[in-house]
């Protein structure tokens, strides 16, 4: 698989730079000419997957995530969402539906919708060394999923 061209960015950990993390994704899938229907579903996966380091990773302080995004050669795009907080124990249990750390205020959802809305959804974590997502969508396939 060719890679075609990336981008890397890092943005604190703040709620106000989740709508700018999703953006600059948007921005850049745009290059790969998606249907509005596949840029739609990434950015609702990135915006998940940048909400879950500022919700959970974190918690009550402010740290890194770092976003990398690859096109590749038959219209692949890779996102890797990478924290540097708490990490995940379970991994399992973590991407059970309902399941959340936060308590009641949130749905437990995350890893259900970046699964739902990406064609593959990988997830790498150790405590108190971070967590990294990667979301990889098929673009302009109409065999994808």
């Amino acid at each position: 698989m060719k890679k075609l061209n990336e981008m890397k960015l890092t943005i604190p950990s703040r709620s106000v730079n989740e709508g700018f993390a999703r953006s600059a994704v948007a921005a850049f899938t745009a290059l790969a000419d998606p249907t509005v229907e596949e840029l739609g579903d990434l950015k609702t996966a990135v915006s998940e997957a940048v909400t879950n380091c500022i919700v959970h990773a974190y918690r009550d302080t402010c740290g890194r995530i770092k976003i990398d995004a690859a096109l590749y050669e038959g219209g692949i795009i890779k996102v890797r969402i990478k924290d540097f907080g708490c990490g995940i124990a379970d991994i399992e249990k973590a991407m059970t539906a309902l399941y959340t750390t936060a308590g009641e205020e949130r749905s437990g959802l995350g890893f259900t919708v970046m699964e739902s809305f990406t064609d593959k959804l990988q997830v790498r974590s150790a405590p108190g060394r971070g967590t990294t997502v990667t979301l990889t969508k098929y673009l302009n396939r109409k065999d994808a999923k």
